[in-house]
């Protein structure tokens, strides 16, 4: 079978090796295990890899380079006008030569092949739909067209669009999925974690305003100023860091919060594994990765209730809802930090409910979809 992946993912080229961001190409290879060859419609990132990246498993991959592109303001929307065409024409001849179609949305290049794909309604298609599939969200006028090509059964056919959550009024094309980290092997027994001496939090992720790791702050730091002993470690990279930084300076903080970068899985593990609390305030996500792996090494999430993160919390008995007002959010960690018994409830149920959606789990899922 030739697999044609469409991406906005930059990928990066060394040694006869394709990289890029570790999670997505840990999941491709998984698909990869399943075709004989992949042909690769992406961009071309022009800096070295880093510690998360990862190379492509697969023996028989071909690359096609294209033009990244955004319409963020007037200058980028006239480039972006001379390099679709060309995009486009790439998309078109991958789709061409293609057994299967996968289209990664949403994102610019998503986009684009949403409407290519449309001039080929035979092709068996399927679409990884990474963002917040909520109807009722406030979103891009251009993520909200692409949901709409993509439920569209009369201009996308023979497609299922893998979505996180389930929806209701949703079209025949739409099917509820998941992702996963962690495989069977790795599930070594959950550490009860004991809220004396210092109680630790973790935030994973960009380091962007609209995951907002600056109210992870300020959640320890109201704590702190309460008289409890907690600590924060901040995972990721982003062009919030200096603000953070000079937030944590201006108020004396550097002995509670650490700013540690991108790291490795193995050392996110670690962190999972070695914190009571995984925070994640952010404004939009689809399947959070962070969220359930938190859960699946004993971490209570404090996350807000946007996409599927109330299911993934059982609306707040696997974890706590953030409503993003400092007053509330901290009534609602003290109650928890307070009651032993309620952070073990949380804990269990979450870890029990994480090891359900392994990468066995999803691998099987994955190859289903192939055999159609």
């Amino acid at each position: 079978m030739k697999f044609v992946v469409i991406t906005h993912v930059p990928h990066i080229k060394e040694e006869k090796k394709y990289y890029a961001y570790a999670p997505y190409v840990l999941e491709m290879n998984i698909w990869g295990n399943y075709v004989k060859e992949i042909l690769i419609v992406a961009p071309m990132a022009s800096t070295d890899k880093t510690a998360i990246d990862c190379a492509y498993n697969h023996s028989n991959i071909k690359f096609t380079a294209i033009a990244n592109f955004d319409i963020l303001n007037f200058k980028s929307l006239f480039n972006a006008f001379f390099k679709i065409p060309s995009i486009c024409r790439y998309i078109f001849v991958g789709m061409k030569n293609a057994d299967h179609i996968h289209l990664r949305c949403p994102g610019n290049i998503g986009l684009l092949g949403c409407f290519v794909q449309i001039l080929f309604p035979n092709t068996p298609k399927t679409a990884k739909y990474a963002g917040n599939w909520d109807p009722k969200s406030k979103q891009p006028w251009t993520y909200e067209l692409q949901r709409w090509i993509l439920s569209n059964t009369f201009l996308t056919r023979n497609m299922q669009v893998l979505v996180y959550g389930e929806w209701e009024g949703s079209s025949g094309n739409i099917k509820p999925f998941f992702t996963a980290t962690y495989s069977e092997k790795d599930k070594m027994a959950v550490v009860p974690k004991v809220l004396q001496g210092v109680v630790d939090f973790v935030f994973v992720g960009t380091l962007v305003y609209g995951k907002h790791p600056l109210y992870a702050v300020q959640l320890v730091e109201n704590l702190h100023q309460k008289g409890y002993l907690v600590r924060l470690r901040l995972y990721g990279e982003g062009v919030e860091r200096n603000v953070l930084e000079e937030y944590v300076a201006a108020n004396q903080l550097e002995s509670i919060v650490f700013l540690k970068g991108n790291q490795s899985k193995e050392t996110l593990q670690k962190a999972y594994q070695d914190s009571h609390f995984v925070v994640l305030p952010s404004d939009s996500e689809g399947w959070p990765k962070v969220i359930a792996e938190g859960l699946f090494w004993g971490c209570v999430p404090l996350a807000t209730a946007v996409s599927c993160v109330p299911f993934m919390l059982d609306y707040g008995n696997r974890g706590i809802l953030l409503e993003m007002d400092l007053e509330k959010d901290i009534l609602q960690i003290e109650t928890v930090l307070s009651n032993q018994s309620v952070f073990d409830y949380k804990q269990t149920t979450g870890a029990e409910w994480s090891r359900g959606y392994t990468m066995d789990f999803f691998e099987a899922e994955i190859e289903k979809l192939l055999a159609r």
